[in-house]
């Protein structure tokens, strides 16, 4: 499905990563993707992005953009196309706070939304964020820090940093099984800071029907703040019929 250009501001990033076992992660994959790995483990977690003015590129002059709070279930992958190795993420669901977003998803923006409710406090050192959808919960306390979690697959923010730098091309769940929405993350400028987590939970990664005990594992948490950025459509990726997740 071919999507508008988007253009707004990316107030708050922040990307809250586990670490899986490879064979658990490429079950809940579909083909041909797989998990692109660090020190043998499939990376997965989920982005807990504020975006502002967010709006088409045809109206981008005028102040007309959406605000909204989001959430994006997601794990790095890779799959060859004509030869060619790629990679990015692949999105197992959204959850937005804009009605909007939840209606035009899969028109006006990448793969379905659900509804859910947000309540957020950031300070810009401290950081309190709760999310509940229908069948999906969120919470995360953090602060911030310049200390890297030393338990990390990732030896520094800064490996953390390229790893996610290049995995900008997301692909999302649509209501056509064989059928993901993609679109490329384009940014003005690319940074990232550690957080130092002091609670995090999310029921997608709790469910043992999905992540048997012991598969998945907390590993860290970085945030980005105040890029302006526009998301490009990506073609249609047709893939195998995957397991529920």
């Amino acid at each position: 499905m071919k999507l508008p250009v988007l253009h707004g501001t990316i107030r708050r990033r922040i990307l809250a990563n586990w670490r899986v076992h490879a064979e658990t992660a490429q079950a809940l994959l579909p083909s041909p993707l797989k998990p692109k790995l660090q020190a043998g483990k499939a990376i997965a977690g989920v982005c807990l992005i504020r975006l502002e003015d967010i709006r088409p590129e045809l109206v981008k002059a005028l102040p007309l953009g959406i605000d909204s709070e989001n959430a994006a279930h997601r794990i790095a992958v890779e799959w060859t196309d004509e030869g060619v190795r790629k990679e990015g993420v692949f999105i197992w669901r959204r959850d937005s706070s804009s009605f909007l977003n939840q209606l035009a998803g899969g028109r006006l923006f990448p793969g379905v939304h659900g509804a859910a409710t947000f309540d957020v406090e950031d300070d810009r050192t401290r950081i309190s964020f709760e999310m509940k959808g229908a069948d999906v919960a969120i919470s995360l306390r953090a602060e911030a820090t310049q200390a890297w979690p030393t338990s990390s697959v990732f030896q520094s923010v800064d490996e953390a940093s390229r790893f996610f730098e290049t995995g900008s091309a997301g692909y999302s769940v649509t209501d056509d099984p064989t059928r993901l929405d993609g679109m490329h993350l384009v940014t003005d400028g690319w940074k990232v800071d550690p957080l130092d987590v002091k609670a995090v939970r999310s029921s997608f990664f709790d469910d043992l029907a999905r992540f048997p005990a012991g598969t998945a594992t907390f590993d860290h948490a970085i945030v980005m703040r105040d890029l302006t950025h526009h998301w490009q459509s990506l073609p249609d990726l047709t893939v195998g019929v995957r397991s529920p997740a």
